[in-house]
């Protein structure tokens, strides 16, 4: 698997999640096996660039692997402009959303929004690789079926797209009008993939080592994508690779390693964010953590009423120390998003 001219470990990527996939949660999933991971999305209006929430979207130090970047915006020069912006901070790929389902970013006509101007949304593309070219930074673009059901036209986009000079097209399955309801379907992407010759890659539902198995040859998609199913449960892409190579599923892990995995992650989130709005964003990641485990409820309910790093830390290691008490291994987890292994067709 290549992006332009990076060799790729694998074929299992973490889906760009704001407010999920910084620094400390990318490394983690890389460390656990995914094979590439994409920054949360950053803005490309300039007034912003030097906001504490961008800088700290753009925090790459110490990342290993390749260190991939998404950008959000709506005209293609100010988007020409933030990629050259955060090539100069270290990226090594570019990554245009016209992916984000939400409100606040598609009411600016960005993110999703842009598949209803399709020439807009390619004008942006050529724009970026015209920026990119000169530095070799492959541009990569990440798009949804379409606007609404009436009107998807994620393969017109991917064959534009791939013309413009795009090196890798990532689709989610699903509409921006479901934005993440119902199911994701695969047809579309089996379109897009049977449309172009760059790499596809296959986004939503992918929540278990089975499902990647049966959305790869579903759509014969190039690589898949995994984004919520990894919340709390980043291991879920040695479970995949592991699966997809062998045909074999891997044990749970052990409490005592998810114990220390979670510790881990803690502080390496404060030494981001620091202690004041470190202990509070890392509330939702110990929630994932435990939320299907015994007790993991009124653990939650105890873990956000602390303020203190060292507090949560604490309660962290007693709550797993108690789970260690009780059962070796966690157990199996059920499919959170009850996706099972429907693979929905399109009407």
């Amino acid at each position: 698997m290549n992006i332009g001219p990076y060799s790729l470990p694998n074929n299992c990527f973490v889906a760009p999640m704001a407010g999920v996939t910084d620094r400390p949660f990318r490394q983690l999933c890389k460390r656990l096996g995914a094979g590439y991971a994409v920054s949360e999305m950053v803005t490309s209006r300039p007034d912003l660039q030097d906001s504490l929430k961008t800088t700290r979207r753009a925090d790459h130090v110490g990342e290993s692997g390749v260190i991939a970047v998404q950008i959000s915006g709506t005209e293609p020069q100010m988007m020409a402009d933030a990629a050259r912006f955060n090539i100069d901070r270290g990226a090594q790929v570019i990554d245009i959303n016209m992916g984000c389902p939400a409100k606040k970013v598609c009411n600016k006509w960005a993110g999703s929004a842009l598949m209803q101007d399709e020439r807009l949304a390619i004008d942006i593309v050529a724009a970026v690789v015209q920026a990119c070219e000169p530095h070799g930074v492959p541009v990569t673009l990440k798009m949804r079926t379409g606007w609404s059901q009436p009107h998807r036209n994620a393969v017109d986009i991917a064959r534009a797209a791939e013309a413009a000079g795009v090196k890798m097209l990532t689709v989610h399955g699903r509409t921006r009008e479901q934005g993440y309801k119902g199911l994701a379907e695969y047809d579309t992407i089996a379109a897009v993939q049977a449309a172009v010759r760059v790499p596809v890659v296959a986004n939503g539902d992918i929540d278990s080592p089975q499902k990647a198995r049966a959305v790869l040859a579903a759509t014969g998609a190039d690589a898949i994508m995994v984004g919520r199913a990894a919340q709390g449960r980043p291991w879920i892409f040695r479970e995949i690779t592991h699966y997809l190579a062998t045909g074999t599923l891997l044990a749970q892990p052990l409490v005592p390693e998810v114990k220390q995995l979670l510790l881990e992650h803690l502080q390496d989130h404060y030494t981001l964010y620091g202690s004041y709005l470190g202990v509070r964003t890392a509330r939702k990641h110990i929630g994932w953590y435990v939320r299907a485990l015994p007790g993991g409820e009124v653990f939650r309910s105890h873990i956000n009423a602390l303020d203190d790093c060292s507090q949560q830390l604490a309660a962290v290691a007693q709550f797993f120390d108690a789970l260690h008490d009780r059962m070796d291994r966690l157990p199996e987890p059920d499919l959170y998003n009850n996706h099972s292994l429907n693979l929905e067709t399109s009407p």
